[in-house]
């Protein structure tokens, strides 16, 4: 059969394409490799029978912010979104926590000293939020709001040291905002990494920091049934290994990094893009344990249960060491933790009474180190009698996650480092183009980069979308 159009692998970002075109009338088919759709989006037993665990993602405040999502009806297929009283939590080893709410300035109560600096950096650009949503959520582009961006843009493109610096005050602040800025998985020297610090400040105050009911599979399976609900076809189980195995398209969007791309397309890429696709940088990488819980963690601040993301990591000093580690190719003593606790606010992820955890910090791109005795001392120094509470574990190195999933290249989960030099044009200046006719990049290693929303999908389906209406009317 003959396609308008071909999307290999079924993460957010192929479904995105996918039902973009199909929006649009085109005949369209994903080709995922896996049993299930998701990429990242995937929950499983992991641990035990009746515990549900997120293979990848976990927390998805982009998702509920992305302009792309947004417009879909999800609801109508299955989706339902849950979100705790706080966005997140961030204790200090003196028992207290931050813990930011949708107001910053109850979240500023919480920061100490340092919280009217906090509250002042981040005010402007809250309100600004309905302009800046869909300027930072897009590649380079004429702005269509220039001073909002330009605000943003003064701030972001900066590195999170510096801004810290400059703007805020106390100790709680600026390891507060060292832990939003670590999600980049960029030292907090290097420029731009303040940008993402900004970003998740801005929706946890703006929109809150959601879960999907029922686990991130979730997510994906509302995607999945709002594209067949267009008429569009989705085959699992079905590994790609070139893609002159798939049936005639007009147009090919392959969710997929630059080194599978490669693989891919083979010798119909030109020499001269396929070397730029092996230049393109990876890393660092996440190491990640889930654990089925006999009751929930017991944090010495209890605040901590007011969210279900909560960031481990006491200093801005300690956060920074712990992030300029793994970018360096080191395993920090005292890594940044990343936890999220989905089963105290979604009660479908375990049996009553039992608890579902996640946790993952920043190492090496490649690791074989086993940091989960060090990730497990970061929780229990927070939340002493974590470790008697546990009833089993589940790890996966950075080579386990890229077997779950071989867009996550040595356990990158970010589709590629997000450095200034690869955040707006990648995986080179075509972005989602290649200079071969019909075949676009449409995954995390394309702009706005990685995070759960879709927009890299989206943006993808519309340049092929105009390029055959081009060619449509040519002929």
């Amino acid at each position: 059969m003959r396609y308008d159009a071909v999307v290999v692998g079924a993460g957010p970002n192929g479904l995105a394409a996918a039902i973009e075109l199909a929006r649009a009338g085109c005949s369209v088919v994903v080709i995922e490799g896996e049993a299930t759709v998701g990429g990242g989006l995937r929950s499983a037993a992991l641990t035990r029978e009746g515990f549900v665990h997120d293979v990848c993602s976990a927390i998805h405040p982009l998702a509920v912010a992305s302009p792309f999502f947004s417009s879909l009806p999800l609801g109508e297929h299955g989706l339902h979104w849950v979100y705790p009283p706080a966005a997140l939590a961030h204790p200090f080893d003196d028992g207290h926590a931050a813990v930011a709410t949708t107001s910053v300035d109850a979240t500023a109560a919480t920061l100490g000293a340092g919280g009217e600096s906090y509250a002042a950096l981040m005010r402007p650009l809250i309100a600004a939020w309905p302009a800046l949503r869909d300027e930072l959520l897009a590649p380079l582009h004429v702005p269509r709001h220039p001073f909002a961006l330009a605000r943003f843009g003064f701030l972001g493109l900066r590195s999170a040291a510096g801004l810290v610096r400059s703007r805020l005050d106390g100790e709680r602040a600026r390891a507060f905002f060292a832990g939003l800025a670590a999600h980049s998985m960029l030292a907090m020297e290097q420029v731009g990494s303040a940008a993402f610090g900004l970003v998740l400040g801005l929706t946890a105050h703006a929109i809150g920091w959601p879960l999907p009911r029922g686990g991130a599979q979730s997510l994906a399976d509302a995607l999945a049934a709002y594209l067949r609900s267009l008429g569009g076809e989705i085959i699992t189980d079905t590994r790609v290994a070139s893609l002159a195995d798939l049936p005639p398209a007009r147009a090919v969007l392959c969710d997929v990094t630059p080194r599978q791309l490669v693989r891919l397309a083979g010798s119909s890429l030109p020499d001269g893009y396929r070397l730029a696709l092996t230049r393109y940088r990876y890393g660092p990488a996440a190491y990640k344990v889930d654990w089925a819980m006999g009751d929930r963690i017991p944090w010495t601040a209890e605040a901590c249960v007011q969210a279900a993301t909560v960031h481990l990591g006491a200093t801005w000093d300690e956060i920074a060491a712990s992030e300029r580690a793994a970018a360096g190719g080191a395993h920090a003593e005292r890594p940044f933790v990343l936890l999220a606790q989905p089963s105290l606010f979604d009660t479908t992820r375990a049996p009553s009474g039992r608890h579902t955890v996640w946790a993952y910090c920043h190492v090496p791109l490649g690791s074989t180190v086993d940091m989960t005795d060090r990730i497990e001392r970061q929780i229990e120094r927070f939340a002493p009698g974590f470790r008697e509470r546990i009833l089993a574990r589940h790890v996966l190195s950075p080579a386990d996650l890229e077997r779950h999933n071989p867009n996550l290249v040595d356990g990158d989960i970010n589709g590629g480092t997000a450095d200034l030099g690869q955040l707006f044009l990648r995986p080179t200046a075509r972005t989602y183009r290649t200079p071969v006719k019909g075949l676009y990049l449409c995954s995390a290693s394309t702009p706005p980069g990685g995070g759960v929303h879709g927009m890299c999908g989206y943006f993808a389906a519309r340049a092929a979308l105009r390029d055959m209406k081009a060619v449509g009317s040519r002929q």
